[in-house]
């Protein structure tokens, strides 16, 4: 595979557009897609939201956080952010024109800026992808007829989760940070209207792996999990790019199957063919080398060509 492949790739992303990998292997198309990341609108730098910050930049958003208060809202409180705002919460939603695939977390440090939050965005051209409000039960329901009683369309106000994230029992910052991210993982993940058919299902986008098989200049392959069954820890689309020393960008799970597969690269970088492996990590041999995730997986191991 030409290495001129990622190079488009990337290139759709940076214009903000979905991008795709086409791939044959034993005679089937699998189509490993590449999502731009989501952006996350944090409006409040509490502590809260610092955990937020942090956990959130794990999972692939563009972060942006907001308040109003200069000793909150700087980039030595929020090193993860892509971006970080110092100004009014009303002004600066107005500026930032929210999209529908945003998601805003309202987290500001009292009910008024909460409910100024709110109505800023319910009364904008476009309703964002998610919106949680830190709240609890009482003060939300509160808040929704309020907003009821001012003639909000009841189709906008029931898109407001509050209390936001899962009911997990959370207590701590952190746990409650976890609590948001794991509600923003089940929106993200309930409804892919662009899926196309044989899409594998892992859509992150690693900027550093596709650097790597985009412009780099030393020999290298790629590794492509195709599908995977079982316990396995990760899914099909899980990518790698490894050098001949078998230095590697991404990951396909670790553990033993995946130094495994990339001897199996090492050895076909610079031969310009490309070959798919089966990793079983059900039988006693795997469990005995301390592969304890279980379940099999087809990987695609292909030579990168400049």
């Amino acid at each position: 595979m030409n290495k001129s492949v990622f190079e488009w790739i990337l290139h759709d992303l940076q214009q903000g557009r979905r991008a795709a990998l086409r791939v044959n292997a034993q005679g089937k198309e699998y189509v490993r897609a590449f999502v731009p990341k989501d952006r996350l609108i944090i409006l409040g730098c509490g502590h809260v939201a610092q955990a937020l910050c942090e956990t959130a930049a794990a999972l692939d958003y563009e972060i942006i956080a907001v308040d109003d208060r200069p000793d909150f809202a700087n980039t030595q409180r929020f090193p993860k952010a892509d971006r970080v705002i110092c100004g009014g919460f009303v002004d600066t939603v107005h500026s930032l024109v929210v999209r529908d695939t945003d998601y805003i977390c309202v987290i500001t440090r009292g009910h008024k800026w909460d409910r100024e939050c709110i109505t800023a965005i319910l009364n904008g051209a476009v309703m964002p992808y998610y919106l949680g409000m830190i709240s609890s039960r009482r003060r939300a329901d509160g808040l929704r007829e309020l907003l009821a009683d001012e003639g909000y369309a009841s189709d906008r106000i029931d898109r407001i989760h509050a209390p936001i994230g899962l009911s997990i029992g959370a207590v701590t910052v952190a746990e409650i940070a976890v609590s948001i991210c794991a509600e923003l993982v089940q929106c993200r993940r309930q409804n892919n209207p662009d899926r196309m058919i044989g899409e594998l299902s892992q859509t992150n986008t690693d900027l550093d792996l596709l650097r790597c098989l985009a412009q780099g200049r030393e020999p290298r392959a790629m590794l492509l999990a195709l599908s995977s069954d079982g316990s396995t820890p990760v899914k099909s689309g899980a990518m790698m790019a490894v050098n001949r020393l078998g230095k590697g960008f991404g990951t396909i799970g670790g553990g033993c199957g995946e130094a495994a597969a990339i001897m199996r690269a090492r050895r076909l970088i610079g031969t310009g063919a490309s070959e798919v492996v089966n990793l079983d990590m059900t039988n006693e041999v795997a469990a005995e080398d301390g592969m304890v995730c279980g379940g099999s997986m087809k990987i695609l191991i292909e030579d990168i060509t400049d």
